[in-house]
């Protein structure tokens, strides 16, 4: 195993750290704020771009830091996951940084799906505009009324009738969805009760202004909406397309969900690590630059044990998560399951505990909008929900470790 890094990474990465100290960075901090003093709450229809971003975009595309998550080298830069985690984990220290680059989810996996396993005429319609930063995308899963953590209990429905596909149903936290550029969603619907569960549902690409979509609401995470992307609750009630809007064809959503879960997962747990990164150097900066009774707060307590602990538990992750990226590249991610399911129960809790340090050593401002931590907990606690709870990928791993065993009784 090798995760040192290439020379095109390094010439990444020494290029993304660059980009995002000197263009980013002031633009964020200027952005939040003003987010915070205007805060609009869920009504998204009100919710507009903000020119300084969209300059970002223009600027990091002509600097050729743009669609860095795509393997495929006509569209994208052509990296394996190994060489494109660390790019992940620099983006990962910035709110913004994602989005300028063309490198945020569910942008992302949407469209790999649509790399891998588009049409010609759906790469033409969708694909190309995503790739441009024309528009973006949102992905509807997850439903209010069953558990969605058991993906085959999704019950809207993705039914053929005649030289249609007819969609009912209503999904929530569809990330992205309140965006004023979004334009189109992957509806993951069941089409086929009766066949293998594995093989009951399927993918469609449903323009949002096709009749029957309604976005009811945007969902605040902890208070906050998260604009200009919202997740939103979203009513599909009759909705008609042709057949050509299914992805591969009836039946085959859990096959296509395979293939874009494994590298997007390691998209979210390096982020994560770049979130970690920079939580851990707020909190050292904090407690070097302020003292009580007498003495720097880092010196107090047991600051310094818990320093070296979240040191130690980003670089485990890290190597991880790397490990993780190894294998998909080497053999799959159909091979990488166990692996693929550790390090997103691993990386959002070392991300959730660096941030409550972090949080504990600013006191007060920890928990305010004068800092970007409060934002950073709640990103680190809706990641041991998104793409599967912690407890779910925990019994992923046991299954796959019990099996070793029962296999060498046979």
């Amino acid at each position: 195993m090798d995760f040192s890094h290439s020379e095109r990474t390094r010439d990444y990465i020494k290029r993304i750290d660059a980009f995002i100290r000197d263009r980013v960075a002031p633009v964020e901090e200027a952005h939040l704020e003003e987010m915070m003093q205007a805060r609009r709450g869920g009504d998204w229809k009100n919710w507009r771009l903000n020119p300084e971003i969209e300059k970002l975009k223009v600027e990091a595309r002509e600097a050729g830091l743009w669609n860095l998550f795509l393997p495929d080298p006509e569209h994208g830069s052509g990296l394996s996951n190994v060489d494109y985690a660390p790019l992940c984990e620099a983006m990962g220290r910035s709110l913004i940084a994602p989005e300028v680059f063309n490198c945020n989810a569910p942008d992302t996996g949407n469209m790999e799906v649509l790399e891998k396993y588009g049409s010609d005429e759906q790469k033409e319609r969708w694909l190309k505009p995503l790739l441009t930063g024309e528009i973006r995308s949102a992905f509807c899963m997850t439903e209010p009324d069953v558990a969605s953590s058991d993906a085959t209990n999704m019950a809207a429905t993705a039914t053929v009738e005649g030289d249609e596909v007819v969609l009912n149903g209503r999904k929530w936290w569809s990330s992205g969805i309140g965006h004023p550029n979004c334009k189109v969603a992957i509806f993951m619907g069941l089409t086929d009760p009766e066949a293998n569960r594995h093989q009951r549902h399927s993918m469609v690409l449903v323009p949002l202004d096709t009749p029957g979509v309604q976005i009811k609401r945007m969902l605040p995470v902890f208070g906050e909406y998260d604009e200009p992307y919202g997740h939103g609750e979203v009513l599909f009630d009759n909705v008609r397309l042709p057949k050509s809007a299914f992805i591969l064809g009836p039946g085959r959503g859990f096959e296509i969900a395979q293939g874009r879960l494994g590298p997007g997962r390691i998209h979210h747990c390096m982020r994560a690590l770049g979130a970690a990164e920079r939580g851990l150097q707020l909190m050292i900066e904090r407690g070097l630059a302020r003292e009580a009774f007498g003495k720097q707060i880092v010196n107090l307590g047991g600051n310094r044990e818990r320093i070296a602990d979240l040191r130690a538990g980003i670089d485990q992750a890290r190597l991880l998560t790397l490990y993780a990226a190894w294998k998909i590249d080497q053999v799959g991610a159909l091979a990488a399951l166990t692996e693929i399911s550790a390090i997103k129960v691993v990386a959002p809790n070392v991300l959730q505990q660096v941030i409550d340090e972090a949080i504990q050593m600013h006191g007060g401002a920890g928990v305010s909008n004068d800092t970007p931590l409060a934002a950073m907990y709640a990103q680190a606690r809706v990641l041991r929900i998104v793409d599967g709870p912690d407890a779910v990928h925990r019994g992923m791993i046991a299954r796959m470790e019990l099996g070793k065993y029962a296999a060498a009784k046979r």
